[in-house]
Formats: C-alpha cells, sequence, structure tokens
C-alpha cells in the first residue's frame, strides 16, 4: 500500500469562548459602550442584563463541549447596531443559518461571498422583483436594508452548526421580547413584516405597529402566500401615511 502523496488536512478546529468572549456577558451598556448594539437600545435591554449573562455562560458551556456555535459573539447583536430611532421596518427571523461562514447577525442575510443563495433569500429577492422590480442581487449581504432602517432581527441570535432551531428555548426570547416592547413604544411605529407563524406569533407585542403578515419565504411555503404578498411595495405605501421616507430596497448587484 503505497503512502498517501499529501497529507489530508485537519479537521477545523471549533473555537472554544469564555464567557467574558460574549459582549453581552458585560450587560447592555458595555455593549453600546463597545460598538456592539446602538446606544438607543440600553434602556430596554439594561433591564435584561441578568438573562443577558446567563446566556452568555450557556454559550460557553455549549461551546466548551465541543459545540461549534455561530454566528460568531461579536456579531450576534448586529441587527441593533441599528439605532431605535431609525428604523423604520421590521422584519423577524426565526434563528441564524446553522451552515458555519453563512451566518452574519441579520436575518435572512448571509455574508457577502456566500453561495449559492440561501433559499429563503431566494425567493425574497424573487418576490422583490416581482413587487418592485428589482432586479435580484448576485449575493446575501443585506446590510444596505440595515442602513436604510431596516430591522433584520432574529428570534434567537445564535445556533448550533448544522442544527437549525437549536437555541429557539436558551433563553433569547426574553431579549426579543425586550426589543419588541421598546419597538412598540416609538411615537412614530415602524411596519412589522410577519412572515410565517414563528414570527406571527409575536404580533400580539407588536400592536401599535401597522402590520404584513404572510406566509414564510422557505421552499416550503412561499407558494402558500408569500408570493404575490407585495411587502415592500406595501411596507413603502405605510410609512409614506405615516410621515416617513420609503425604503430603498434595491441591492448592488454583485
Amino acid at each position: 500500500m503505497q503512502d498517501a502523496l499529501f497529507d489530508a488536512p485537519p479537521p477545523p478546529v471549533a473555537p472554544i469562548y469564555e464567557p467574558t468572549d460574549f459582549p453581552f456577558f458585560h450587560g447592555a451598556q458595555s455593549m453600546a459602550d463597545h460598538g456592539f448594539i446602538a446606544q438607543d437600545w440600553v434602556p430596554a435591554l439594561v433591564k435584561q442584563d441578568q438573562n443577558l449573562r446567563q446566556l452568555a455562560l450557556k454559550l460557553a458551556e455549549r461551546s466548551s463541549l465541543g459545540e461549534v456555535l455561530l454566528p460568531e459573539p461579536k456579531v450576534m447583536f448586529r441587527a441593533l447596531t441599528l439605532p431605535l430611532a431609525k428604523v423604520k421596518v421590521l422584519i423577524i427571523g426565526q434563528d441564524p443559518y446553522p451552515t458555519p461562514g453563512h451566518p452574519n447577525g441579520l436575518a435572512f442575510a448571509a455574508n457577502p461571498q456566500v453561495r449559492p443563495l440561501p433559499r429563503s433569500l431566494r425567493n425574497i429577492y424573487k418576490e422583490l422583483e416581482t413587487d418592485l422590480g428589482v432586479v435580484p442581487a448576485a449575493h446575501p449581504d443585506l446590510s444596505p436594508w440595515q442602513e436604510r432602517g431596516v430591522l433584520l432581527l432574529n428570534q434567537a441570535l445564535s445556533v448550533t452548526a448544522g442544527k437549525a432551531g437549536s437555541h429557539q428555548k436558551l433563553g433569547w426570547e426574553a431579549i426579543l421580547v425586550a426589543v419588541l416592547e421598546a419597538i412598540n413604544l416609538r411615537e412614530v411605529p415602524p411596519v412589522a413584516i410577519l412572515w410565517g407563524k414563528h414570527a406571527q406569533k409575536f404580533s400580539p407585542a407588536l400592536n401599535n405597529l401597522p402590520q404584513l403578515c404572510s406566509a414564510h419565504p422557505s421552499p416550503l411555503s412561499a407558494s402558500r402566500g408569500f408570493f404575490g404578498s407585495k411587502p415592500f411595495s406595501e411596507s413603502n405605501r405605510l410609512l409614506s401615511v405615516s410621515g416617513q421616507e420609503p425604503i430603498d430596497w434595491s441591492l448592488p448587484l454583485a
């Protein structure tokens, strides 16, 4: 038996995180001071400091047992770098993509180099083109939407690699509810886009917001009411009614 011409590369080593590696271990004010969230989210989240610390402890323990956590800790709260005062549209996702290299802290988005596009996002782009004539981008980077006031917020901000939904019961819901309560108290309310039952269960917490509800854009349900729902043009119409500037939903093509 001949020796292999080349040694096989070693398998990737999962990073092991300490509790202090999670910015939220230190509380909401510390996160704002270091740029991990916008300052105007602090009043809503500071009451959750104990829960945030417990989340960091739980995630560090899972990491020590060999779980690959996604995304990396410093971007788990990336959605909240958009200030509360600048939110025009809220889109609630479920949890980060469970594929290493994909999630970037924004719901439905992925890192720019990811190919092929996530299937739900492909359907979102398809509806965007049908609704507004926007040519679909070749990439999954939705950061321009965030910069224009779209809060792309997942219900759970972490996941175990390869296991979708694995952190749904970890304790993130209390954090999400605190965020939604702050949004619901806005004097000029943003528009809530709630795709699928997982997002729509939070409808009562957003009773002051105009809401657009439809099926989820996943391949399993997009044809059951997502396609043709026109969430982009309708959200812009509702923004205009409340005196807010509509969203430019276009994205760089490449």
